[in-house]
């Protein structure tokens, strides 16, 4: 089972965290990741078509990786969290609904043709979407972590 990260409860985090974490550093960390994602999508020589199933993979489970830290979350100091009772570090589960919306696009762009018609019409407003869904909500949740109950926290240790 995995145990409670050091906030208590979801309401104590809003008090000790009442502000959203860093829009630059929660761009900057899923952009590391979108790169991880696109260097395994180039590893097509070495793996055929599965590489590009490995990146959309990836970017599903990231966030259940490392106690809620992707690769990019965790470089620039960020961490999911479950918002239950206690607060948890985000799991396999819920890191795959929170980055379906993301995992769509990259679905797009592993589909020949069409593929890259879809992510430069549906794919763009998607990431669109949660872009500014980040911006505007008080709390930074994106359509990912309404899905999920999850929410994007700063990691006062990173590491």
């Amino acid at each position: 089972m995995t145990e409670p990260i050091e906030l208590k409860t979801a309401g104590e985090a809003d008090e000790q965290n009442p502000e959203k974490p860093d829009l630059f550093n929660r761009y900057l960390a899923k952009f590391i990741d979108l790169l991880l994602v696109l260097a395994l999508a180039k590893l097509d020589r070495v793996f055929g078509f599965i590489a590009p199933l490995l990146g959309m993979t990836y970017i599903l489970i990231s966030d259940g990786l490392s106690r809620g830290r992707s690769l990019g979350k965790k470089l620039v100091g960020l961490q999911v969290v479950i918002e239950r009772d206690v607060l948890l570090p985000c799991n396999f589960k819920h890191s795959t609904l929170r980055n379906l919306p993301i995992g769509v696009v990259v679905l797009f762009l592993i589909i020949p043709f069409w593929g890259w018609v879809l992510f430069f019409t549906l794919g763009l407003a998607i990431l669109g979407v949660e872009a500014y869904q980040i911006y505007q909500d008080p709390s930074g949740l994106r359509l990912g972590d309404l899905i999920a109950e999850t929410r994007v926290l700063e990691k006062k240790n990173p590491g």
